[in-house]
Order: structure tokens, then C-alpha cells, then sequence
């Protein structure tokens, strides 16, 4: 069976030399959008696909260290960006739900209190950017003060907004039909040429070039599209795969490509970074935001679900992270981990401040220590959304504790309760049986729900 046991010790290869006396690294926080468990060739050990060829983000696995047990704080984007951001679980700094260029189906307002990541990496004298998609506000009805330059970041080229609806035009289709260019650089509209996937590969690339003759370390967030919807790989690269794949069909074929291709961005911003002599001084991290989306073909492995569900497979993710010479390559640690604990472990590697408050916890000991203490007894996992008959603006929940899962899939869905540690891939509902501890997990669920029920997730009439 998968190696699946929430909150087990680290396991990991012999140490590597001991963080404690590592400089403060530069960072590469490599974030795609929609990403299956399932869907990286590396991951076709833990029951993943096995017609998906991802060389270069394998690479990253290779060399450093595979996380078997990682969670996506949410099934959709935005509150899992929040999470990283601000180290905190999504709900509690305002952004339940997707945070939408529209106010009629904007579901998110990330706090002006919480500190984010790139402002406590700039106190550190840290260089920090964004490449590619933030989805945390920018404009009046989400908060323009989150445009991510008032929100700790140096350089920022990519979109505001949670999705392009044409990789090529960088356009969004709003509600009533305009189509609008998305891409900024700063905060000045820009209409750049190429598809979009290569556009942030190579914006990547001149950044670490840029930088390599400078003596502060850099913090370089690259949050691409890919493979979110529409799946828009270039035409060459889906020969490609159907040429290499017998049988394989259309639909499957295009998400393949479409991941492929970012592949091929990545080894390119990964070339770049070793051109320019900084690899070696360089922790790079990749994951995704939340598990992929079965509608266009997504694989998750053995999970139940995919993309906005509450069940392991719209949050499980793969999750790799390289440092050469700190950490041993072709290790692995069962430890389970949130996205928002890469906030508190990059703030401790960078030798910078980790705000009182956060719920995120540094995994820095798993670098190189065989075992870590688990980090946390109980997950909490919510969405918000609009959709009436579906969502209707209420929200899915999901608890973990001690290996106990309470999950209600949808706003009007019944209660589940599954037990992970001997059910990972949720196929026995044990509520019915275990109402006991039901009755438990509902109690942590409701006092988290009315805990974050107190903070705003509209923008105040002064920021509109």
C-alpha cells in the first residue's frame, strides 16, 4: 500500500551537512496551477500515470528530497496561494474561496495584517518577484492595496486575476463578454507575444540572469497557468504525444502536452539558474496549489476526487525540494506537510523573522535530520463558493485529526468520516459506525468555522 499515514515521523537518506551552518540560500518557489498528483512521471512510483514524460521537474525531485504525505491547504487556488503567502490556514486571513477579477462571484480579501512572505524576506534583504499568477487582489472590489508590489514584492510580471482564458492572447473572458488583456508588468498593461507558459519560463530566466551579479540573495516566486484550464498546449507538442502514446485519447493527449510543455519551461529557468553560477547557492521548491481537475483528464493517482473536492485527491500534490549540498539527493520523508509550512521553513532558512501567529511550521529539520516530530495533530480544510444549487456562497469542510477525516464535499452534502491511516483512498464512509468520533472532529470543525467566520472576506467600502 502508498505510504499515506497522516502526521508519520520523516524518514529520509543519511543527512546531508547541517542546516544550521548553511549560508541563507536564494529561493525558487516553483508553483503550477491544477497539477494531479498522478501527473509528473516521478510520481508514477506512488500510483501515478505512466504516459506523462516530466524530465526536468523530476530533476528537482532527484536531487533533493520527495515529500510522500503533502497537502495543498485547498482544492482551488487562491486560498492555497494565501496559505504560502501568509503561513497561515486560508480562512483565517480572508480568503475562503477564489478570489475572481468580478465582485459578484469574488469569494476572498486577503488581510492587509497578515505579513506576507516576500515582506519578511525584504526585511532579511532578501530581492523578491513574482513571475507569473498571483489570484490574491490587485483591483478595488479585492483590495487594490494586494496588488503584489504593495504587498512585498520588488518585480512583478504575470496577471492579477486566477486564470487566462487563451494562453496565446493572455485575454479573460469576463461575465459580460469583454475580452481583456490580463498580462502586467507592475502595474502598467502589457501585450506581450507567445504563449504563456514560455513567456514566464523566459521572464524566469532573464530575472536569474539579471540577478547573478548581484550580492543579496533573491526570492523568486514562479506561479505558472499551466495546466489549468483551457488547456492550450502548442499543436507540436500534442503530436508529440500522441506519436509516443499508443491509444491515448484526445482529451488526455492535450493535458499531457500541456504539462510537457511547462516541463520544458521549467529545465529552462533550471538551465539559466545554473548558467548564471547560481544553483549551488539555490533552494528550489516545486508543488502545486491543488490536485488536478478530472473534467480535462487529470491524474491523481489513487485519490479519491480531484480539483474542488475535499477528498485526498483535490489536495494531495507532489511536492519536491532541492539544495545542493544540504540536502541528500534521492531522499524521501513520509512527514506531512501543508503548503503554508514552506512559509515558516523558507523565513528560518533565510535567517528571517517567523511572525508570532502563523500556524505554519518549519520543516527545516527534515532537510536533514532523519526524523521530525510531526507538525501538526489537526488539518482544517474549507471552501466558499457561489454556483446556487451548488454552493450558494456557503462552504465545503474537511477535518484531519490523528488520521480521522470528517469531510462534507459540498454545502449540501452529507457528513463522511473516513479513517486514513487504514483507508487512504477513502472507500469506506465510517460515520454510521464511528459517530462517536464523528461527533468529535464536527466539534473542531464548527469552532474553526466560527473562528474564521470573524474575519472579513470582502474588501471594505474604503478599498473599493
Amino acid at each position: 500500500m502508498l505510504a499515506t499515514l497522516a502526521f508519520s515521523l520523516a524518514v529520509v537518506s543519511p543527512a546531508a551537512a547541517d542546516v544550521s551552518e548553511a549560508p541563507r540560500p536564494n529561493v525558487l518557489f516553483i508553483l503550477a496551477d491544477d497539477l494531479g498528483f498522478g501527473d509528473l512521471s516521478i510520481q508514477k512510483q506512488f500510483g501515478g500515470a505512466s504516459d506523462v514524460r516530466t524530465p526536468h521537474i523530476d530533476s528537482i525531485f532527484n536531487d533533493g528530497l520527495t515529500f510522500r504525505n503533502f497537502y495543498a491547504n485547498c482544492t482551488v487556488c487562491s486560498p492555497t496561494r494565501a496559505a504560502l503567502m501568509t503561513g497561515r490556514f486560508p480562512a483565517s486571513v480572508g480568503v475562503p474561496g477564489v478570489v475572481r477579477p468580478w465582485p459578484e462571484d469574488n469569494w476572498g480579501y486577503l488581510s492587509p495584517d497578515a505579513p506576507t512572505l516576500p515582506e519578511q524576506l525584504s526585511k532579511a534583504d532578501y530581492d523578491t518577484a513574482l513571475i507569473g499568477k498571483w489570484h490574491l487582489g490587485g483591483e478595488p472590489h479585492n483590495g487594490i492595496g494586494n496588488h503584489p508590489l504593495k504587498r512585498g514584492f520588488d518585480h512583478f510580471e504575470g496577471f492579477l486575476g486566477g486564470m487566462l482564458s487563451d494562453y496565446v492572447t493572455h485575454t479573460r473572458v469576463y461575465p459580460n463578454g469583454e475580452h481583456r488583456n490580463m498580462m502586467r508588468r507592475g502595474e502598467k498593461v502589457i501585450d506581450p507575444k507567445g504563449h504563456a507558459t514560455d513567456l514566464l519560463s523566459d521572464w524566469a530566466g532573464e530575472f536569474l540572469w539579471s540577478h547573478s551579479q548581484e550580492e543579496t540573495p533573491f526570492f523568486l516566486y514562479l506561479a505558472y497557468n499551466a495546466p489549468h484550464t483551457p488547456i492550450q498546449p502548442p499543436a507540436e507538442w500534442v503530436e508529440r504525444v500522441k506519436q509516443r502514446e499508443a491509444g491515448i485519447t484526445d482529451r488526455r493527449a492535450k493535458l499531457v502536452a500541456l504539462i510537457e510543455h511547462m516541463d520544458a519551461g521549467v529545465g529552462r529557468v533550471l538551465a539559466a539558474l545554473e548558467e548564471s553560477g547560481q544553483a549551488n547557492d539555490t533552494l528550489v521548491v516545486f508543488t502545486s496549489d491543488n490536485g488536478g481537475h478530472l473534467g480535462p483528464g487529470a491524474n491523481n493517482g489513487p485519490y479519491r476526487g480531484g480539483k474542488e473536492d475535499l477528498y485526498e485527491g483535490g489536495h494531495r500534490v507532489a511536492c519536491g525540494v532541492k539544495w545542493p549540498g544540504h540536502i541528500t539527493p534521492g531522499s524521501q520523508t513520509d512527514l506531512t506537510a501543508m503548503t503554508m509550512d514552506w512559509y515558516a521553513t523558507l523565513l528560518d532558512v533565510a535567517g528571517a523573522e517567523i511572525p508570532e501567529g502563523v500556524d505554519a511550521v518549519s520543516m527545516r529539520k527534515v532537510f536533514d535530520v532523519p526524523k521530525q516530530l510531526p507538525l501538526r495533530s489537526t488539518m482544517h480544510f474549507t471552501r466558499r463558493e457561489g454556483r446556487p444549487l451548488i454552493w450558494g456562497g456557503k462552504t465545503g469542510d474537511a477535518v484531519v485529526e490523528d488520521g480521522w477525516k470528517l469531510v462534507q464535499n459540498r454545502p449540501y452534502d452529507a457528513l463522511q468520516l473516513f479513517h486514513l491511516t487504514e483507508d487512504p483512498y477513502e472507500e469506506h464512509d465510517l460515520i454510521e459506525e464511528r459517530k462517536d468520533k464523528a461527533r468529535e472532529l464536527a466539534k473542531i470543525m464548527q469552532d474553526r468555522i466560527r473562528r474564521d467566520g470573524a474575519v472579513p472576506w470582502n474588501a471594505p467600502a474604503s478599498d473599493e
